[in-house]
């Protein structure tokens, strides 16, 4: 393997590393802002990877992924919270869980303006290996956060978005909802591999970003 592609799976690596730690500092933080310390009593309410680090999810499938030339995927030890703790039990939640695709979210955004800096740049600049690394750092990092955005808002357990519909659902309709837990990761696995439910999503996601930040015109 050629040291280009060895940096080029660092960079990825490094770029799924930070992306965790935010969604999953901003689901401490916000349910510490709810009322609820417990996350930030375990010391989750950091950006430290250290902290969120999942062996399966964090360490062995990423590696896998980038050494088999497939998408870059990944996961961290989910936030714990305690709903009696907090001061809207209706509504905290909801809150909490939206606060990791939302800070996925942001870091889409963040990531497109620097994009759009960065390429301006290339315009008045000699192309230069150190300009092209951080924009291929920006790129990664926009790519990754749309991913665990998209993946995140699906509405299984134990994935954020089934907290956002959980609200929307009568008491009788929760429950019929939970008792899909012990089957939700083989519905995710067939909605996401074999239906490819994320496939325009994330080609609609990109889309966007490419015109955020190269107004359209794609660097690789």
């Amino acid at each position: 393997m050629s040291d280009f592609n060895i940096s080029v799976i660092i960079l990825q690596y490094l770029c799924l590393l930070f992306s965790l730690s935010v969604h999953e500092a901003s689901h401490a933080a916000m349910a510490n802002y709810w009322g609820d310390p417990t996350a930030r009593l375990m010391g989750r309410m950091t950006l430290n990877p250290v902290k969120h680090i999942d062996v399966m999810g964090t360490v062995v499938l990423p590696l896998i992924a980038m050494f088999s030339n497939i998408p870059l995927f990944g996961w961290a030890k989910p936030v714990p919270f305690n709903p009696r703790n907090l001061t809207n039990r209706k509504q905290g939640p909801v809150w909490i869980a939206l606060a990791g695709p939302g800070s996925n979210l942001m870091m889409i955004l963040l990531a497109a303006i620097v994009l759009r800096a960065l390429a301006a740049m290339l315009n008045v600049l000699p192309e230069s290996p150190a300009l092209m690394m951080f924009i291929q750092a920006f790129f990664f990092l926009a790519l990754i956060n749309s991913i665990l955005m998209l993946f995140n808002l699906i509405p299984l357990p134990p994935l954020d978005g089934h907290h956002v519909l959980e609200y929307f659902l009568s008491p009788e309709a929760q429950k019929k909802f939970e008792s899909l837990g012990p089957f939700s990761l083989i519905i995710l696995f067939i909605l996401v591999f074999q239906v490819g439910i994320l496939n325009m999503p994330m080609k609609m996601m990109m889309v966007a970003v490419h015109y955020l930040a190269f107004f359209g015109t794609p660097l690789f």
